[in-house]
Order: C-alpha cells, then sequence, then structure tokens
C-alpha cells in the first residue's frame, strides 16, 4: 500500500510539471496571436504636392516660354495677358510691382479675353484707392503743416501782443511818473512864486523908503526945557 501511494505522487507530480511545461511552450504562440490580433495603423500614401498657376506662370517666365499679348498698368497694380505657343494655353495675371495675386490658365482666348478686362477694371479699383490714399496722406500733411505755421504765428503774435501790453504798461507808468512831476514842479513853481512875490514887495518898500527923502532923516529928539531960577 505504501508503494501504491508514492506511485501515485509521482504521477501527480509528474502531471504538474507536464501542465507547467505546455503553458511555457503555448506562451509564445498566444503572445504571437495577441500580436497578430492587433491592428496596425495603415500609413497614409504620400499625397503630391500640388503647384499652383503662380508657381507655373513664374516657371514659365523664368525659361522665357510666354509671350505678352497685353499689359495694362493702374498704379502699381497690372493686369497681363499671355500666350504660351507651345501649348497653346493663356495666362491672365493679376499683381502688384512683382507679386502675383492671381493666375488664371485657361485654352479659351474668350475666357482669356474676359478674364484679362476684368483684372483691368480691378487694377483701376485697386489704383484709384492707392490714389485717393496718396491724396488723402499729402492732404493730411499739408494740415499739419498749416496747423504748426497757425501755431507758430500765434505764438509770435501772442509774444508781440505781450511785448506791446508791457511797453504800454511802461508807457503809461512813465507817464504817471511825469504827472506827478509836473504836479510838484507846478506846487514849487507856485511856491517860488509867491516867494518872488513877497521879495518883489519887499523890494518895493524899501525902495520907496530910500527915494522918500524925509525918510532918510532920523527923527528930531525932543530937549528938556532949562529950569528958571528965580529972582
Amino acid at each position: 500500500m505504501r508503494h501504491d501511494s508514492g506511485d501515485a505522487a509521482t504521477n501527480r507530480r509528474i502531471t504538474v510539471a507536464s501542465m507547467a511545461l505546455l503553458m511555457i511552450l503555448s506562451a509564445p504562440s498566444a503572445f504571437a496571436a495577441r500580436t497578430e490580433r492587433t491592428p496596425r495603423p495603415d500609413l497614409a500614401p504620400t499625397a503630391p504636392v500640388a503647384r499652383t498657376s503662380v508657381d507655373e506662370l513664374r516657371q514659365l517666365m523664368d525659361s522665357q516660354q510666354l509671350t505678352e499679348l497685353r499689359t495694362t498698368y493702374n498704379g502699381a497694380y497690372g493686369a497681363s495677358l499671355l500666350f504660351n505657343p507651345s501649348t497653346l494655353n493663356y495666362y491672365v495675371a493679376l499683381f502688384q510691382e512683382k507679386n502675383f495675386w492671381r493666375v488664371i490658365k485657361t485654352d479659351s482666348v474668350e475666357n482669356a479675353e474676359h478674364a484679362y478686362r476684368t483684372f483691368v477694371q480691378q487694377t483701376e479699383q485697386l489704383a484709384q484707392v492707392s490714389l485717393d490714399t496718396i491724396r488723402l496722406d499729402a492732404g493730411k500733411r499739408y494740415t499739419e503743416r498749416l496747423v504748426s505755421f497757425n501755431e507758430e504765428r500765434l505764438r509770435t503774435l501772442q509774444a508781440q501782443v505781450e511785448q506791446e501790453r508791457a511797453q504800454s504798461l511802461q508807457v503809461s507808468t512813465a507817464l504817471q511818473q511825469a504827472q506827478q512831476q509836473a504836479v510838484s514842479l507846478s506846487t514849487d513853481l507856485q511856491s517860488s512864486n509867491s516867494q518872488l512875490d513877497t521879495l518883489q514887495q519887499r523890494i518895493q518898500q524899501l525902495q520907496l523908503q530910500q527915494g522918500n527923502p524925509e525918510t532918510t532923516l532920523p527923527a528930531p529928539t525932543t530937549t528938556p526945557a532949562a529950569p528958571v531960577v528965580g529972582d
């Protein structure tokens, strides 16, 4: 009986070991299955870079493959009608100086002419805005200069008025001083005239006394009478 129990234990250990080994061997397959089930993101195909009409026009102009049919300038803006003889295509461009704003490519001469006339009208409108801006800016600058000139003129007139006011005050002060001096001189003159009159009167009195002979002799003195001696 002991032998049977030992064999049973041995069998259980073998079974457990077999199951563990089976699990280890099956683990990579399970991992691989999970990996295969995980969806991989698909890489979007790279879109080709589209070349614009402006780039195409510049390239054709640089290679001198275009013939200029018409060009109109309005201020800094312009419109051109160009033709490619090798492809029979027309290019209509709206630009400002050397910057192309819009380019239309067509193989129809009617469409090209219509687009060109439309661009010419737009250049007139754009140029009108630019011209109005130039005129308004010039008017603003002129007004600023006129304001500056008038401010300077106002400051000059104010300075002149202040100077004239100071001069007028100076003249008024001098006039008051002269008037006070005149009053003082008048008072002094009256005093001098009064003194002169007094002196003249005294002189006249002295002259009268000097011309009167009676007044030149001293008055006689009274002699007392001699006493009478009796017989």
